[in-house]
């Protein structure tokens, strides 16, 4: 089914259907997205640091707090040694 189009003196408005708009919506996040790539690839290394920096003085000035779980140090050691034990079968 095709699409309609309204035309008014300050838009044009057109209606799409599910699918339409699926797919419209779905191109335009890729290419969103293979833009980030890109500009990530073309980023130096000072320049990741510089954002990596923002982020993490962000999060002291807003008084974020790192939840230390003290739990999970524990089941990779559990793991590690339950895989041990299997290997030395």
């Amino acid at each position: 089914m095709a699409s309609e189009v309204f035309v008014f003196p300050h838009a044009i408005i057109m209606i799409m259907n599910n699918d339409e708009i699926r797919f419209h919506l779905r191109d335009r996040w890729k290419a969103v997205e293979e833009i980030e790539r890109q500009e990530l690839r073309a980023m130096s290394l000072e320049e990741h640091w510089q954002k990596l920096n923002a982020i993490v003085r962000f999060a002291i000035e807003t008084g974020m707090e790192n939840e230390d779980d003290d739990g999970e140090m524990e089941v990779y050691m559990r793991w590690a040694k339950l895989k041990g034990a299997y290997e030395t079968r």
